[in-house]
């Protein structure tokens, strides 16, 4: 296979495990980064939407022990039962909505200007859920969670289906505007995105199969594993990173950002077509 397609998959795959688990939208980036390489026919959407299985496993790789230990406890501890039942819980509106509103939103709001929309308001949000007073946090951990809670943020899980949202946006600034700290929202989002993305990736491999060949793996494979190795140093370095530091400079971020998608729209460097 070409070298150079090789590059442009290493390249995607880096910008997928930097920006997936960071509220800034992983696909505004995936969608400028594809542009200036040139990579953004419907092979490369496709391959946009598979290699977020590598940051997936990358989550996995750094929850394992909990995840371990939660898989050992499920037979007979209620907390691990309780635990998995909201995660599925937290997915399921993803699922009903996906299928439900996936193509419409494709067609008709995959638009620079949505995007921009979504980039400049989710940092006002984001400023603001930041700026409220501590007391009205409720949920210190996620073992604390209930259905409902989980349920809520599953629902506001699918605003990110609007380009420019965010999925960990939403899910983590939304957990946190639902009484969540900030550790449970990022803790909880980590583990929804792990049925959430593998589903997404799995379902957009068969819908899109007649692209594929087997000529096709080493350029999958290597965007796989830049996304896994780039998803596992942003993650790790995320959990501390919220430990003294608030998420008010990811909001600025999608503002200036927000600002440059406006810029791309203008000068027509962008295919924006879903």
């Amino acid at each position: 296979m070409d070298s150079l397609l090789l590059a442009k998959a290493a390249v995607m795959g880096l910008v997928e495990g930097l920006t997936e688990f960071l509220p800034i939208s992983s696909t505004g980036h995936l969608i400028l980064a594809g542009a200036l390489l040139g990579f953004d026919d419907d092979k490369a959407k496709v391959f946009d939407i598979a290699i977020q299985t590598g940051a997936i496993f990358a989550v996995i790789g750094v929850y394992w022990g909990k995840i371990h230990s939660i898989a050992k406890a499920l037979r007979y501890q209620l907390e691990a039962q309780r635990f998995v039942l909201n995660v599925f819980i937290g997915f399921l509106p993803a699922v009903i909505f996906g299928l439900l509103f996936g193509n419409y939103i494709k067609a008709h709001l995959f638009t620079p200007w949505v995007v921009a929309t979504t980039f400049i308001v989710g940092g006002l949000i984001i400023l603001w859920a930041e700026r409220r007073p501590p007391s009205s946090v409720r949920i210190r951990a996620v073992e604390d969670m209930r259905g409902r809670d989980a349920l809520m943020v599953g629902l506001v899980q699918c605003l990110a289906m609007i380009p420019g949202t965010s999925r960990s946006g939403a899910t983590i600034i939304g957990g946190m505007m639902l009484g969540l700290s900030r550790k449970a929202a990022t803790d909880f989002s980590f583990f929804l995105a792990i049925p959430t993305l593998m589903g997404a990736g799995v379902y957009s491999l068969y819908k899109e199969r007649a692209l594929l060949s087997v000529e096709d793996i080493p350029m999958f494979a290597t965007g796989l594993v830049v996304s896994f190795i780039s998803a596992w140093i942003c993650v790790r370095w995320l959990l501390k990173f919220i430990a003294s530091h608030s998420f008010e400079i990811f909001a600025w971020y999608r503002i200036a950002f927000g600002l440059v998608v406006l810029g791309t729209a203008s000068t027509g460097m962008v295919n924006w077509a879903p």
